[in-house]
């Protein structure tokens, strides 16, 4: 199954393509949480690829980059691909300039001006889907937030919203609404989400993966556990819940796991990133993963998945079989 069908009632391939790179630098106080220099023509050739290769669904949000990512996308989108589907993210507050957070906001005015702010970098008149961006948001005070997304929903400037969050709780307060039809959240082979993604199967919900390759740690490119990146790269030195690298170097104890398996994983000429996006599609029908690019070859590599579909039910339950073993070890 390498199609999806979504809130609308409109089936796209499945996978979409996540924006958090291409924004370029972006910190939060000394901590940079941006992916480093980027180069806009080839996040805007890599984009166009996409479509080429019938991608219909990009995700954003707009911090990224202090707003820069959504402004690459609407260059890279104009003129093409009127068929496209783009999300994005509220919550964190920011400084374009300094492409630097400032803080978090979840006040009802706030959410109708950063939609509206996302509204005019994206150039579009209405957003396909609206995320809530802050994960550990208390449910109680979050009733407002939606309301607000509801709101807009019914003023036509958003077509509906979800909330990206790894809390199973806090999607189900409000999965009922009309309006609410996804949850962004980690699955990755390292984070299979087995709890969220039976939430989201049972209430008919979209599911969207975000870090489905582990921030890049599921490819071929850091099995010699030596890779470094630029200082302004977040997987340099990051933030404590980025458990996939530490001061730029591959967790050792990761690197084992995708060690075991990466031969299942290359399977029928997959590369090792195909098969971690094959996984994901043969582990949860509702989930669409969204892996980062940067570059075109990226986003071929990315979508060339789509050729090979799912991994076969034998292949998933050796995987299994060998991840089992790799835990109790």
């Amino acid at each position: 199954m390498t199609s999806i069908e979504l809130w609308n009632t409109r089936a796209i391939p499945r996978i979409g393509m996540g924006c958090w790179a291409i924004g370029g630098p972006l910190r939060s106080g000394d901590q940079q949480i941006g992916w480093g220099d980027v180069d806009d023509n080839e996040s805007i050739a890599a984009i166009r690829r996409a479509v080429e290769l019938g991608v219909r669904y990009f995700d954003t949000a707009d911090a990224y980059g202090g707003g820069h990512s959504e402004t690459v996308l609407a260059r890279a989108l104009s003129g093409v691909g009127d068929d496209v589907i783009v999300s994005t993210k509220f919550g964190n507050t920011f400084d374009a300039e300094t492409r630097t957070l400032t803080g978090t906001s979840a006040a009802p005015t706030y959410v109708t001006s950063a939609i509206e702010a996302s509204l005019q970098r994206l150039r579009r008149d209405r957003i396909d889907l609206v995320f809530f961006h802050l994960n550990g948001y208390p449910i109680s005070e979050s009733e407002p937030v939606f309301a607000t997304l509801e709101d807009l929903r019914q003023a036509g400037k958003i077509g509906a919203f979800g909330w990206s969050t790894d809390d199973v709780a806090g999607a189900a307060a409000f999965a009922d609404m009309d309006g609410f039809v996804a949850v962004q959240h980690d699955m990755n082979l390292f984070r299979p989400a087995d709890d969220m993604n039976d939430f989201t199967a049972a209430k008919g919900l979209v599911g969207v993966a975000r870090q489905p390759l582990a921030m890049g740690l599921l490819s071929a490119k850091f099995l010699s556990g030596e890779r470094r990146f630029a200082p302004n790269d977040i997987r340099a030195d990051g933030p404590e819940w980025l458990t996939y690298f530490k001061q730029g170097a591959p967790d050792q104890t990761l690197l084992a796991k995708l060690a075991a398996v990466r031969d299942l994983l290359s399977s029928d000429g997959r590369s090792v990133a195909q098969g971690a996006l094959a996984w994901i599609w043969a582990r949860a029908p509702q989930v669409i993963p969204i892996p980062g690019f940067r570059t075109v070859e990226q986003v071929e590599m990315n979508a060339g998945a789509l050729d090979k579909g799912p991994l076969p039910a034998p292949v998933m339950d050796e995987i299994d079989t060998v991840r089992s073993t790799v835990k109790k070890a």
